[in-house]
């Protein structure tokens, strides 16, 4: 299983561990070949999160609660960037 693979698991896994009741990963660090944030192997990441959560809070908000729960994978430099898409279910 290649590194980035494995880390979009992980994504999956810490945000519906959290209590996202769905979410969808796309992994396009191959978008960013010879980027330079790509030489350290940290990927670029798209993320739609569904989450009762976030209802009432503004998108910054939201965004930073996703970037929270994956603090470890972002200091490990698994992750490189991340784009989110943070949505209830209504």
């Amino acid at each position: 299983m290649s590194q980035h693979h494995q880390t979009k698991k992980n994504i999956e896994n810490i945000l519906k561990n959290w209590g996202a009741s769905q979410v969808f990963v796309t992994d396009n660090s191959h978008l960013h070949a010879g980027h330079e944030g790509a030489k350290s192997g940290g990927g670029h990441f798209a993320v739609t999160v569904f989450s009762d959560v976030f209802a009432g809070l503004s998108r910054i908000q939201c965004h930073r609660l996703v970037y929270q729960q994956l603090t470890t994978l972002f200091t490990s430099g698994a992750i490189h960037a991340l784009e989110v898409e943070a949505k209830t279910q209504r």
